[in-house]
């Protein structure tokens, strides 16, 4: 059975090209079913059935894998036996009819308000250094933008004429609005620090060596601040992007309007701001009404 593991691990190499994280999962994920029906005696992937593989994903979750995990290895087998039945190994996809348990998504830790106003006003002394930090941080809380995404802006992406900034991902682009204290932070960064820094950079944020700045320098970068803020939280660039979306539907945001200035697909993805904001309003209905704490009578 394994030979067959093996001859679809090299179609992910050579002709799907798959990544090599994801090909290392599929063959973790599929060696293991691989041992799972050696056990049973099963030396055929001809002779898996349906029932066969349902019992496999009752084995996994009866065995403490996470909800996430058995999602991902139901993914590499649907894949694996679609590649068989595609190849004539199978005469049909027994695995055709397994779906992924789902997965609970869960409220997203968040900095408040509060919390991002000390956060933002840490780099506040006048080299070029902290004049960019200081950008960096109130751009990121003012748009919402992956950390990836805003190591990657250009100086041309930025208009503040219009009070935008084009941002762009994997697949698209998306005009996302600033407010005035970043745009403010964007001036000043531009036509002081930045000369200095990177005058010869198309990129709009680079390190202290005229480079463009890097994921893991900027996460220090934002650990420092939080440090010096006095915020025990482990605070992740990612944490400002779920302030920034929480901020806004707590406000009263229009959902599909977050969405899309995060960027997302699906509103599903937004949707789980919702349970944020319904968990404070029930906070704050528990703290402060008269009868909130009044055990039941019958």
């Amino acid at each position: 059975m394994t030979t067959y593991v093996e001859n679809y691990i090299s179609y992910l190499n050579n002709v799907k090209q798959a990544s090599a994280n994801t090909v290392a999962s599929y063959r973790r994920d599929l060696m293991k079913l691989c041992r799972y029906f050696g056990g049973l005696d099963i030396e055929n992937f001809s002779d898996v059935n349906t029932t066969d593989l349902d019992t496999y994903v009752l084995f996994m979750k009866e065995n403490g894998m996470s909800t996430a995990t058995v999602s991902r290895s139901i993914a590499s087998i649907k894949s694996f036996f679609m590649y068989l039945y595609k190849n004539g190994t199978v005469e049909s996809d027994p695995a055709e009819q397994l779906k992924p348990p789902k997965i609970e998504k869960k409220v997203p830790e968040i900095l408040t308000v509060e919390e991002i106003n000390r956060l933002l006003e840490q780099p506040s002394k006048n080299n070029p250094k902290e004049v960019r930090d200081k950008a960096m941080l109130e751009l990121l809380y003012a748009t919402g933008m992956r950390v990836s995404e805003l190591v990657s802006l250009q100086l041309s992406d930025v208009n503040l004429t219009m009070n935008y900034i084009m941002c762009r991902d994997a697949s698209k682009e998306r005009v996302i609005p600033i407010e005035n204290a970043a745009k403010s932070a964007l001036e000043r960064y531009i036509s002081d620090a930045r000369p200095i820094m990177c005058a010869d950079s198309t990129c709009l944020f680079t390190n202290l060596k005229g480079q463009a700045m890097t994921r893991q320098g900027f996460w220090k970068l934002i650990k420092t601040y939080a440090k010096r803020a006095g915020i025990d939280k482990d605070i992740t660039p990612h944490m400002i992007r779920h302030s920034f979306a929480s901020h806004l539907v707590s406000n009263g945001a229009d959902l599909k309007a977050v969405q899309e200035m995060l960027g997302h697909s699906d509103i599903s993805t937004t949707q789980i701001y919702l349970k944020s904001r319904q968990s404070r309003i029930k906070e704050e209905y528990d703290r402060a009404h008269p009868r909130a704490h009044m055990q039941h009578v019958k």
